[in-house]
């Protein structure tokens, strides 16, 4: 049962930090697609 407990929280650990990482990556991304965008301005 312990491993079991501890399987499901370290999933859902990883599950969240990819999350959060694929989150930041598509805010950097619009951000260098905004700076583009004022340099053609």
């Amino acid at each position: 049962m312990q491993k079991i407990t501890a399987a499901i929280l370290i999933s859902t650990m990883v599950l969240l930090s990819a999350c959060a990482t694929v989150k930041g990556v598509g805010k950097d991304i619009e951000s260098v697609g905004q700076a583009g965008q004022d340099a053609i301005d």
